[in-house]
């Protein structure tokens, strides 16, 4: 005698516990009788462990009716004289008599409609994952938006499915980050109505899925989308909240992303003293922060770009010559694939350049922009940093010849 291995693997295919299948296995029963189930979860145990090598009728029935296959296909040796259990004789004159269910009832329930296992979870996190590497390419665009609007669709006919409890809360996870890449799409074109509204329903489907990283995930888009409504209050109490929860406590990771973020929107408050000294605390708990598997939307948030936040917190606090020199740290360190991220610090160095004076080496930094993007078309939250490099140049020097030849450039290469 010896454990049911088959049993065990399907039931974490379906990320069912024991519990859970004893209820299902109950529900079966009353789908086919009309009376309910008596299995428990000793019956289960039982299963599982061996003792029951060849379960009676009811419970072959009932197996077969949650998992849709045979009971051999499970493991188990059918009785062998497997009859149905006894139907109640109303809920039959009821089946006879519905209308087009006759042949479709005749299919077991999962058999009609496959049950959701952790399988379906890895592929749709898989086109998960490719949405991201797109936007570490090129930035929130209206295609990306999209297919990030498709993937939620699907991953919510899948919540349609039979599902266990642990399936079911990866794929409020899966159907939050789908939307929240839709919001943040949105953000950085600078569509920004709608980003909010996408950002309410991620809220949503992230408080379901019980995964702290997504609600993190959630409350740091928030405060960006705040950010760029320049609504510095709202962003700083999203980032609070993100760097609050109970993951950020667990994991200091986590916990530099919510302190990067409140330092952001502290320096756009003109709070130069909580900014530097929550943007030191992020380098602190980063340093940390354990080496091991986290969401690949996390990629983003290495060394570098705590450099390139870095950078933006010194130009917004008035320290250039720290913020130049954070955008440098930066850029020697951003994986070649972050096409976007490589070019936004690039636009940082540029303003630190700018307002220390070298009017010269600040454009040609500028115009690498264009450069590195390649031809692909700025997002708006790059425009915006272009547009800001650009009045500046013309505050502080507006007829120089590398001012000319900057607008040149820039009438060139904008569309």
């Amino acid at each position: 005698m010896g454990a049911n291995a088959i049993l065990k693997s399907r039931m974490e295919e379906l990320g069912l516990t024991q519990e859970e299948l004893a209820g299902r296995m109950n529900t079966a029963l009353t789908e086919i009788t009309g009376r309910p189930g008596d299995v428990s979860d000793r019956t289960v145990r039982n299963l599982l462990n061996g003792t029951s090598r060849r379960p009676i009728g009811r419970t072959c029935a009932a197996l077969e009716r949650v998992f849709g296959c045979s009971v051999e296909d499970l493991g188990f040796t059918a009785p062998h004289t497997m009859p149905l259990p006894q139907e109640d004789p109303v809920r039959r004159r009821a089946f006879i008599a519905s209308a087009t269910g006759t042949a479709a009832a005749a299919v077991p329930l999962m058999a009609q409609r496959r049950a959701v296992g952790m399988t379906d979870v890895a592929r749709v996190a898989a086109g998960m994952n490719a949405l991201v590497e797109a936007d570490d390419r090129q930035g929130g665009h209206a295609e990306l938006e999209r297919a990030a609007v498709r993937g939620r669709d699907g991953v919510l006919e899948l919540q349609q499915r039979n599902a266990g409890e642990r399936v079911r809360r990866s794929l409020y996870a899966l159907a939050s980050e789908y939307t929240a890449m839709a919001a943040w799409s949105c953000v950085d074109a600078r569509n920004l109505d709608r980003a909010q509204r996408y950002l309410n329903e991620s809220a949503t489907y992230a408080g379901l899925s019980q995964d702290g990283p997504t609600q993190v995930r959630v409350w740091v888009t928030v405060s960006m989308l705040a950010s760029q409504r320049r609504n510095w209050p709202e962003a700083l109490a999203a980032a609070q909240v993100a760097q609050a929860s109970s993951v950020a406590r667990r994991d200091p990771f986590f916990d530099s992303l919510g302190r990067v973020r409140a330092a952001l929107a502290y320096a756009a408050l003109g709070e130069g003293r909580d900014a530097l000294r929550h943007l030191g605390s992020a380098e602190d708990t980063f340093a940390k922060a354990p080496e091991h598997r986290r969401p690949r939307w996390t990629d983003f948030y290495g060394q570098s770009e705590l450099d390139h936040l870095g950078a933006i917190v010194h130009n917004r606090s008035g320290r250039y010559a720290h913020a130049e020199a954070m955008a440098h740290r930066a850029l020697a360190r951003i994986p070649p694939g972050f096409r976007r991220n490589r070019a936004l610090a690039t636009g940082q160095l540029a303003l630190a350049q700018l307002q220390q004076g070298d009017i010269e080496q600040a454009t040609a930094t500028a115009a690498d922009v264009f450069a590195i993007m390649d031809g692909a078309p700025l997002p708006g939250r790059m425009r915006t940093l272009v547009g800001d490099f650009h009045r500046g140049l013309l505050v502080l020097a507006p007829s120089t010849a590398y001012a000319r030849a900057w607008a040149d450039r820039l009438r060139a290469d904008w569309s």
